[in-house]
């Protein structure tokens, strides 16, 4: 193997989310982030499921750190997505709540994220 592949989520420090409740809005991003990369770059997608599907939490600051990574990822052609809550429970309805990054070569991936803290 070439490479090797994972997945990051990237959370806000601002938002003091429980703990159920930011695991719930991590796995909504990975989810949409393996369904997008299975259909769009399906070679990335197996690469990283037979690698054992790595992924890293990471934080940023607010919400506005999440665009610029956003824009870079989608440059760097990964699948890139902000969830954004339903507001049903802790947080206003459309708060958003983490990025998904990739599953994309780790090469590619940290060029976006190599220099964020992990949670």
């Amino acid at each position: 193997m070439d490479f090797e592949y994972k997945m990051v989520i990237v959370t806000r420090e601002d938002l003091k989310l429980s703990t159920g409740k930011l695991a719930v809005q991590v796995a909504h991003a990975a989810v949409s982030c393996a369904l997008s990369t299975k259909k769009n770059n399906s070679s990335w997608f197996n690469n990283w499921q037979k690698e054992g599907a790595k992924k890293a939490v990471v934080k940023v600051e607010s919400e506005k750190d999440f665009y610029p990574l956003k824009e870079k990822a989608e440059q760097l052609k990964m699948a890139a997505y902000i969830i954004s809550d339903a507001g049903h429970t802790e947080i206003p309805a459309g708060t958003k709540t983490v990025l998904g990054l990739g599953p994309a070569p780790s090469n590619i991936i940290d060029q976006v994220t190599g220099d964020l803290p992990l949670l």
